[in-house]
């Protein structure tokens, strides 16, 4: 058994190496993959009994594994699934993950994502608490909590979401455009690997590029947006989503050119409107449209 659950974990993280050294990525990742796999491989029992009896805690006292990657295990462990590695394959698909949670289920998933915009467990959880899913659905005080409680046991969470990321954690809108604007020129110029999305992609075409790239002490992983609503608003060429390693979660934001007041035409964060407005005023109040 010990084997068995290992070698599995161990291979999804070899072939996250495989995609992100393909992709570009820094080699020093690729190898801290790579290294966790060996380590997992040369375990004498469960990474499962391990994440039970110490929890994230336990894992990153292995050999070369930390936040991160202690993160990406327990994920494997726990639902089978690792988010990054279906979103490197091209193989993201939000709503069937939204749907797993219970108390949710395919057409909820559906709304959860078309209305509130939600991709990840983790921006499911935060919604859960700050009141957007009990306006949304109409939930009672008992679907809420069970839906809260299940979030809770699958992310190992054992603080509210409020608590998991302070503003003061987060990147600045500056650094978050300066990833954005790298991605697009890079693209642009065809410099990036591109990868065929399973959704919305019924020719099967390899044409949204992969950027791995690193600000802060952050990596990041940008890609143009393959969302049923960037298709419809014909945005696939303009919103960028960036995903980095937050404090206690991969977390996302979306870059888009706004089209509408004193910001039309310029580069912005989406829910960060003001924080833009900001950036703009004090670097760039002279900032032509691009």
């Amino acid at each position: 058994m010990a084997e068995s659950l290992n070698t599995h974990v161990a291979a999804r993280l070899e072939e996250v190496a495989g995609i992100l050294e393909w992709q570009g990525a820094n080699p020093f990742r690729v190898r801290a993959y790579r290294r966790a796999a060996l380590t997992l491989r040369g375990l004498d029992r469960p990474v499962s009994e391990l994440l039970a009896k110490g929890g994230l805690g336990a894992l990153q006292e292995l050999p070369g594994i930390g936040d991160s990657l202690a993160r990406s295990i327990r994920a494997l462990v726990v639902t089978g699934r690792l988010p990054m590695l279906e979103r490197l394959r091209g193989a993201s698909d939000p709503i069937a993950l939204l749907a797993t949670v219970p108390g949710v289920g395919r057409r909820t998933a559906e709304r959860l994502h078309y209305e509130l915009g939600i991709d990840t467990l983790e921006e499911l959880e935060t919604a859960a608490h700050d009141g957007r899913l009990a306006a949304l659905l109409g939930l009672g005080g008992k679907r809420l909590a069970g839906i809260r409680d299940s979030l809770a046991n699958r992310l190992g969470r054992v603080r509210r979401p409020s608590a998991l990321e302070e503003p003061a954690q987060r990147p600045s809108v500056e650094e978050l455009l300066e990833v954005d604007r790298e991605y697009r020129d890079r693209a642009r110029a065809g410099m990036l690997r591109t990868i065929a999305p399973r959704r919305l992609n019924p020719g099967g075409e390899s044409w949204l590029p992969v950027l791995h790239t690193a600000r802060g002490g952050r990596h990041y992983t940008a890609l143009f947006s393959n969302t049923p609503r960037a298709h419809r608003m014909s945005a696939t060429r303009d919103w960028v989503v960036l995903y980095w390693d937050g404090a206690q979660s991969e977390s996302q934001a979306t870059v888009i050119t706004s089209r509408r007041g004193p910001l039309e035409g310029l580069r912005i964060v989406s829910g960060r409107d003001e924080e833009c407005s900001l950036h703009y005023d004090l670097h760039a109040p002279h900032t032509a449209r691009r």
